[in-house]
């Protein structure tokens, strides 16, 4: 019993640095955007699902699209004002069972939708789903198909982001982990795995090449405007990289800059640069306790869904930044802040859209939209 207080104190203390300080010190030249309920539409699931992770627009401006907690690919009709269902990630046999389900220990089943793509020219959605793989779903199709399951004979175990190269269709993405399922991603930050690679799919060859590995929780990912370079955000350490693809640099990372938040997804925004989504936030006692293997070892002695509990309160403190928009660069450029005790929070992604922004989260029941 003594030993398990002393864990929940220990999870508590490292949590609790997280959400209790700061996330970016004043600077006048930063611009901050306020968002209080008041300002936000919140586009609610009907049928239980929660946690669009990701959003996307076809070809076409039809949109968003999003993921969900069961598998499936919802489609959001603004003029009839409702979701649709477009496709899913589950296979057929589990489809029915499944909706409606936000249930993690049935993700390998269900399947988790997590990064969206759009290919513009062929109007396939390319999904990175956790548990399945990398899918595509094909026009006029309702049921994703699985691309690819592994790469260099090592499984994929935790699929993430997903970038495409409109120009050649090439397709990138993330696999945040080999050793742990989306399920246990708070394992994945704190056992400082390190198995994490960034991956392209050619659609032309049906092959996947492995560009980097050995790396810890890369999660979002995106190609710079001239194609010469991806941005790609690595969780664990609050690293934003670029790696280059063209040029004297080719083949080479660079660090752009580390946040004080837990970064998620990469989208660029209209007005230059890009939105970087943060989970939490990330103090320098927690990066401190963190670099200690003994804490470490027994923090990851405390049941996951303790950990979630703790972290889901701490939250609601304080004015946590549920966003950042960065130059690519990697300077910061504009903050997207909450209000203390409201509803947004482990915000995954930002879409600006139309004078919109649009909030993706792997735990809310809904999909936030803030007009500015």
């Amino acid at each position: 019993m003594r030993t398990k207080i002393l864990l929940l104190i220990a999870v508590a203390a490292v949590i609790a640095a997280i959400f209790f300080s700061p996330i970016l010190k004043d600077d006048h030249n930063l611009t901050i955007i306020e968002s209080k309920d008041e300002d936000v539409e919140f586009i609610s699931f009907e049928d239980g699902a929660v946690g669009p992770e990701s959003i996307t627009f076809d070809p076409n401006g039809g949109g968003p699209y999003t993921g969900v907690s069961d598998g499936r690919i919802l489609k959001w009709e603004e003029k009839e004002h409702c979701w649709i269902e477009y496709a899913s990630t589950s296979p057929p046999e589990f489809l029915e069972k499944c909706k409606g389900s936000k249930d993690p220990s049935k993700e390998h089943e269900c399947g988790r939708p997590l990064g969206l793509k759009f290919s513009e020219k062929t109007g396939d959605l390319y999904i990175a789903d956790a548990y399945h793989g990398l899918m595509v779903v094909h026009p006029g199709e309702s049921v994703a198909r699985v691309i690819a399951v592994e790469a260099g004979g090592i499984p994929f175990r935790f699929t993430n982001g997903v970038e495409i190269d409109q120009d050649n269709d090439i397709v990138y993405f993330t696999d945040s982990s080999t050793q742990y399922h989306r399920r246990d991603f708070m394992s994945t930050i704190i056992s400082g795995d390190r198995t994490s690679r960034l991956m392209k799919y050619d659609p032309k060859t049906n092959q996947v090449e492995i560009l980097l590995d050995n790396l810890s929780f890369l999660n979002g990912v995106l190609l710079s405007q001239n194609r010469s370079y991806l941005i790609f955000a690595e969780t664990t350490n609050c690293n934003i990289f670029k790696y280059w693809l063209q040029g004297p640099k080719a083949k080479t990372i660079e660090v752009i800059t580390e946040l004080p938040g837990f970064p998620d997804n990469i989208k660029r925004s209209p007005r230059g640069g890009f939105w970087i989504g943060l989970h939490s936030k990330r103090t320098t006692l927690t990066k401190w306790a963190l670099s200690f293997s003994w804490i470490r070892k027994q923090l990851l002695k405390v049941p996951s869904d303790q950990v979630l509990a703790v972290s889901s309160i701490l939250n609601n403190i304080g004015k946590p930044a549920l966003a950042v928009r960065l130059t690519e660069e990697g300077d910061i450029v504009e903050v997207l802040r909450g209000d203390a005790g409201k509803k947004i929070r482990h915000v995954s992604e930002i879409v600006e859209r139309d004078g919109r922004l649009w909030f993706g989260s792997v735990v809310l029941p809904f999909l936030a939209v803030h007009h500015f």
